[in-house]
């Protein structure tokens, strides 16, 4: 079965597998069948009604297709480090369906005009749904607020300031309200720049050892704080994204118990490593925000599990080599994700640490439920979806990975899940090749 194959109108039918939903329901997979990009008949009608091509899914898992709320796809701007079509096909070998598109783009996705760009790019270049967030302010400076009417009408579906913060508090509360009144959700990464300043690590062991510049715990937690409070003011809906702090997590938690309209996700890579992957100075795991403590994993990944943290992301980042081909502090932050984070979440699974339904939850109908949208196998519904199977394996490495940025978190070694077919809107996205 082939991309070209997939035209409109062309039904395909997949056979076994087992079927587990975005709200944790798992059903042996009799049959699925798929007619003009949706999914038309399941069970024993699926079974009985004719298709153009079959799939056989035995052994595999189907679950509706990922969703990832923050992904770098570097386009407009700088080419060396990808570009849409590359970025997204890297996601839909990752198994994602639809990606949020981080305003960072060169220019800053602060207009009508870029983001009509971004989707028309997408609309030829893309196999999967790209859906493009809007700077909240002007080039992402903090200063001034952007068009958010224009962007709204536009197609973005949020607005916020990437991996940036919003210096002056009072213009952070401008643009909150600004948002509420058109709607939108903000997206904000929290971060108290002046208590960040220049460092890059996790201000603990590490960085005292190693001789470090640290970026303490409140730097983000005071952020947070700031912005709950604002929230509650407003009325906003305010989504926090990547968080890695456990203090973070329990005012989360607090905050949704009186009521206030906020959501929250987490990179997949903070639920793995901790500020230990710095020790031998592997500018790979320069992030930002920094891999924290074990006690701050383990609060993130009890996050997830409750369902106090909605999502988990990718944070994908994509750079050339040259970029992270320097001594540590002078290497540009972020990890190239997005084809590992279903594999580095089966590890969780494989520890115990995290169910397969929490973790098929946190990445299908949690990101989705952030976007107001849905994400289900259900009959009637757009074809998204992934076929994988979870016992098989596969070596991430220059000759597997698709993504422009090859400084994967984990490379050279056998990681569990392959992913076979990924179908956006009922066409191929990814198809594993023939071994």
């Amino acid at each position: 079965m082939s991309e070209a194959e997939t035209t409109n109108g062309a039904s395909l039918k997949i056979l076994g597998g087992q079927l587990l939903d975005g709200d944790g329901q798992s059903v042996d997979n009799l049959a699925l069948l798929i007619r003009d990009g949706r999914i038309a008949a399941t069970g024993k009608a699926a079974q009985q009604a004719e298709a153009d091509r079959t799939w056989s899914a035995e052994g595999s898992l189907i679950t509706p297709g990922f969703v990832d709320l923050h992904c770098n796809l570097r386009e407009p701007g700088n080419g060396q480090k990808g570009n849409i079509a590359s970025e997204t096909r890297a996601a839909a070998h990752g198994g994602f369906t639809t990606v949020c598109a981080s305003p960072e783009t060169s220019p800053v996705n602060d207009s009508g005009a870029v983001t009509h760009l971004i989707r028309d790019v997408a609309a030829t270049r893309s196999p999967i749904h790209v859906l493009p967030v809007g700077a909240i302010t002007r080039g992402l400076e903090g200063d001034l607020l952007s068009d958010m009417a224009g962007l709204a009408a536009a197609g973005c579906v949020a607005v916020g300031n990437g991996a940036r913060g919003v210096r002056n508090a009072r213009i952070l509360r401008r643009c909150m309200a600004y948002a509420q009144t058109f709607g939108l959700t903000v997206m904000f990464s929290p971060e108290n720049q002046a208590l960040a300043a220049d460092g890059y690590a996790h201000d603990g062991l590490v960085t005292s050892r190693l001789g470090l510049l640290g970026i303490p715990e409140v730097a983000e937690t005071t952020a947070v704080m700031e912005m709950l409070l604002l929230a509650e003011e407003t009325g906003v809906r305010l989504h926090l994204s990547q968080l890695s702090c456990a203090r973070s997590v329990e005012m989360l938690a607090d905050a949704r118990s009186r009521g206030i309209a906020v959501t929250a996700d987490v990179a997949m890579h903070q639920l793995l490593f901790t500020e230990d992957a710095l020790a031998g100075f592997d500018s790979r795991f320069h992030v930002r925000p920094p891999l924290r403590s074990e006690r701050d994993r383990q609060a993130l990944l009890a996050g997830v599990r409750d369902g106090v943290i909605d999502a988990i992301v990718s944070q994908h980042q994509p750079h050339d080599s040259a970029a992270k081909q320097a001594p540590l502090a002078a290497t540009e932050p972020g990890l190239s994700t997005v084809e590992t984070v279903l594999s580095l979440g089966l590890e969780l699974v494989r520890r115990a640490e995290l169910s397969l339904p929490v973790l098929v939850r946190a990445l299908t109908a949690g990101p989705a439920s952030v976007l107001a949208r849905r994400a289900s196998l259900a009959e009637g519904e757009v074809a998204d979806l992934c076929v994988f199977d979870p016992n098989q394996s596969w070596v991430p490495g220059d000759d597997t990975l698709v993504s422009v940025g090859r400084h994967a978190p984990i490379t050279g070694r056998a990681l569990p899940g392959v992913v076979q077919l990924t179908l956006a809107a009922g066409k191929v996205a990814w198809q594993q090749p023939a071994r």
